[in-house]
């Protein structure tokens, strides 16, 4: 089906899916999830696909969720229920890569910041472009890491750095990320696309069902961790939107100035 946020391109096998909001930094709004979603949950898992590109149009890979839509929300009286929303909108995408019984590759350029990072630590294979950065900027508005990056960042960092990660809200680089264990390869900005395509290809031509069972016999090992952690995120998100920190949080963010926190 056609999409407006997300491009969808199938062919050799290879599902490529771009992220398709550039004006926005691919920041996701209730459209550009839904879309993601139908996009890897059906085009994805049609049995013709045999592996999963993941790229971001423009500038960068996904700046995460769209603030000016939930602004915008805010104005009109809408309160969104955010924990309802990651379990309906984002935890699908996130379980879904997991999940999916073929390889999902992510093609990181640019930045990879908050829920943006999370799609990107959910892939099995990650390549990022010597400029990208990952970050999990929550804090920076108020909020806690959600995504299943509270999980995803110290299976792989570990607790220090997750922790480092999540409390000071600072980006790190392409290859800082690399050492830490977060992406498994970096390249040169003008490689990456080629880079990653020919892995796409190269796993849409190997034995399948091979890839299946080592992601379902390694997602046996931390599967109901994962999905308790994405509840748990869920759970604290919802009780973090209705504190003051997190409206100020985003109206500093907006107002382009430093947020007074006041710890309530």
């Amino acid at each position: 089906m056609p999409y407006e946020t997300v491009d969808l391109r199938i062919e050799g096998g290879v599902a490529e899916i771009t992220l398709n909001r550039p004006e926005r930094l691919n920041a996701w709004t209730a459209q550009f999830g839904d879309e993601l979603r139908e996009a890897l949950l059906t085009d994805a898992a049609d049995p013709s696909v045999r592996s999963v590109l993941i790229t971001g149009a423009g500038r960068g890979f996904s700046s995460g969720a769209d603030l000016k839509e939930m602004l915008e929300q805010g104005a009109a009286g809408e309160i969104p229920d955010v924990g309802e929303m990651l379990r309906q909108r984002y935890h699908p995408i996130i379980k879904g890569i997991r999940e999916l019984p073929k390889p999902v590759v992510a093609a990181v350029n640019g930045p990879a910041v908050g829920i943006g990072c999370s799609l990107a630590l959910a892939c099995d294979l990650i390549w990022a472009a010597d400029s990208a950065v990952f970050g999990l900027a929550f804090v920076n508005i108020g909020l806690v890491p959600d995504g299943g990056s509270t999980f995803l960042v110290p299976i792989a960092a570990g607790k220090a750095r997750a922790l480092e990660m999540a409390l000071l809200g600072e980006p790190i680089s392409a290859r800082q990320a690399m050492d830490w264990g977060l992406v498994n390869r970096v390249v040169a900005d003008g490689e990456l696309l080629d880079e990653a395509r020919g892995l796409a290809r190269r796993l849409a031509q190997g034995p399948t069902r091979s890839y299946a069972n080592s992601k379902r016999a390694l997602n046996n090992s931390f599967g109901k961790i994962i999905d308790e952690q994405l509840d748990l995120e869920a759970d604290i998100q919802g009780e973090m939107v209705k504190t003051a920190d997190f409206i100020e949080g985003v109206a500093a963010f907006v107002e382009k100035r430093e947020a007074r926190f006041t710890g309530n």
